[in-house]
């Protein structure tokens, strides 16, 4: 029950301190000082170097990384130290074409690699998360007992072989879009109807016993609580890895008018005021921290070239 994070921004970060807290030994490296887990217990390394040998083999080490070319830099520093049967578990949001050939690169060095979508948000990482993994079974099943320890009760699910898993999470991502646009649009209604409605009273009812209660909702009436809605900026920022769902969705010749309105309308929160961005920027916040407005780091993610297409699975 001991591995490693490289990463430990917001969701390496909150996962490593939920592990030590449950008993689990956590080594981690990040590019910024992070002293406030070394006082809790994390074991930290100053660079990848030092996290792979500060741990026992079989290591397993997860990523919290950005998708894309950051992956591989890592990877390649990794299987450079790395140990026949050591274990790397991608717990970003990587595309599952290059899982898939991540995986192959990593079985050629006798190096395992377990592609994991990892939900639940900031609140889930701290205190239980929802993990997706892709991999071989008797890889996953070594790393099985960190999954359970780490995930809310029922929380955790072996999706298929490499790739299956970051294809689940990937999902994930576009049917929360969906759900984010519905919401949202509820909201703007709400606002522009005949009554001046507490919207915050509307989703705490919402919440309890009907058909759409859920997190969402949830998250919905703690922002309006906690802000101003009229206050939020209407720019909407994404990473873009729900834009892959669109594009497979083409290949596949599978229908997905709502998700893909929902891509839609983030692109033109960026040239419009209106509330159904800004509610959807409200719980976006609420679950995964992201920001209010335009933000450069994010963009700039979004515009990194991440995608290593394989053509989808029969």
């Amino acid at each position: 029950m001991e591995f490693g994070i490289i990463g430990l921004g917001k969701m390496g970060g909150n996962l490593a301190q939920q592990a030590i807290e449950k008993g689990l030994a956590v080594a981690g490296t990040d590019k910024k000082p992070q002293p406030r887990l070394e006082e809790i217990g994390v074991k930290l390394s100053p660079d990848i170097a030092g996290l792979v040998d500060r741990l026992a083999t079989p290591r397993i080490i997860f990523l919290y990384i950005p998708a894309g070319p950051a992956v591989d830099s890592v990877l390649d520093r990794l299987l450079e130290r790395l140990d026949a049967g050591d274990i790397v578990v991608d717990g970003g949001n990587s595309h599952y074409g290059d899982s898939v050939r991540r995986f192959k690169r990593c079985q050629e060095r006798g190096i395992n690699f377990i592609d994991c979508g990892t939900s639940g948000g900031l609140d889930g990482a701290r205190h239980g998360a929802c993990f997706m993994v892709g991999g071989e079974a008797d890889v996953v099943k070594h790393v099985e007992p960190i999954f359970k320890t780490l995930s809310v009760p029922e929380g955790y699910v072996h999706a298929g072989p490499p790739g299956a898993g970051h294809f689940a999470k990937l999902i994930h991502n576009a049917i929360e879009f969906g759900m984010l646009q519905a919401v949202s649009e509820g909201v703007s209604l709400l606002k522009k109807g005949p009554y001046h409605l507490d919207l915050a009273a509307i989703f705490h009812n919402w919440s309890h016993g009907s058909v759409i209660r859920g997190w969402l909702v949830e998250l919905m009436e703690q922002q309006l609580r906690e802000r101003d809605i009229r206050d939020v900026p209407a720019y909407v920022e994404d990473t873009g890895e729900v834009n892959w769902v669109v594009e497979l969705a083409l290949k596949l010749e599978v229908p997905i008018p709502a998700i893909t309105t929902a891509v839609m309308e983030l692109f033109a929160s960026r040239d419009r005021d209106d509330y159904t961005p800004r509610a959807i920027a409200m719980m976006r916040h609420g679950f995964g921290g992201h920001p209010f407005g335009p933000d450069e780091a994010v963009r700039h993610e979004r515009k990194v070239e991440k995608v290593n297409p394989i053509e989808p699975a029969a």
